[in-house]
């Protein structure tokens, strides 16, 4: 059966989208919140989403960038959003179509059939990466060491999603500035260096002998952690 999940805190339109679902003989499953949701997606892997954009606790475009780190599902965003700006933030973020509220639901599940049938399936990034005694939880934005939490802030987090989805990657000091700091960076590589070394030491690689990230002089870092 198929499987959708809907991301929506708003619970009278989550009750609707469940009964027109479940009346087309779709499995559904839902949740009100973007942390919730992201879990949901790397532990159910359902067959396509339907996310909100103005969820209580992270805002829709940022959700959609996190899942795409680790699963290439096919997401229908709905949202009251009607600017050309946001329509286009939430694609170039990985959605695969954009609904604006109110909308009709027959509409939007032909939709969801429409998005089934031309995005294929790949291999995504799993959603854990277990390297030794490291693991890294990209839908729960957790790491541990030896089985210990390993405390990183936003930014670090942030390079180290960009690092371990592209592995083997060389990825440019430019490419890394403005994924993770912004599109108004590119030629501050003084900020990686501080922040790959913290990760580095957090991480337990030895940059003279590492395992996991490799400095590429002058050019960038490449991710050589493997499972």
């Amino acid at each position: 059966m198929t499987t959708v999940l809907v991301i929506e805190d708003d619970s009278s339109l989550r009750r609707a989208l469940r009964t027109s679902l479940r009346a087309r003989s779709l499995e559904v499953v839902e949740c009100a919140t973007a942390e919730e949701g992201l879990v949901l997606v790397a532990d159910r892997r359902p067959d396509a989403v339907l996310l909100d954009l103005g969820l209580p606790d992270l805002d829709g475009i940022e959700a959609l960038r996190r899942m795409r780190s680790f699963s290439d599902v096919p997401v229908v965003v709905l949202t009251a959003r009607d600017r050309q700006q946001d329509k286009i933030a939430a694609l170039d973020a990985g959605a695969d179509d954009y609904v604006t509220k109110p909308f009709d639901v027959e509409e939007l599940l032909a939709r969801v059939r429409a998005v089934l049938r031309r995005v294929p399936r790949t291999s995504a990034s799993p959603a854990v990466i277990r390297i030794d005694e490291l693991e890294i939880d990209l839908a729960r934005r957790q790491v541990r060491l030896g089985g210990e939490v390993v405390h990183l802030t936003k930014t670090e987090l942030a390079l180290l999603e960009q690092l371990v989805t592209h592995p083997g990657k060389l990825l440019t000091h430019e490419y890394l500035l403005r994924q993770v700091w912004g599109q108004g960076y590119g030629s501050e590589s003084n900020y990686l260096r501080v922040y790959v070394g913290q990760l580095r030491r957090k991480l337990a690689d030895d940059a003279t002998s590492p395992r996991l990230i490799v400095t590429e002089p002058g050019i960038g870092y490449r991710w050589i952690g493997s499972d």
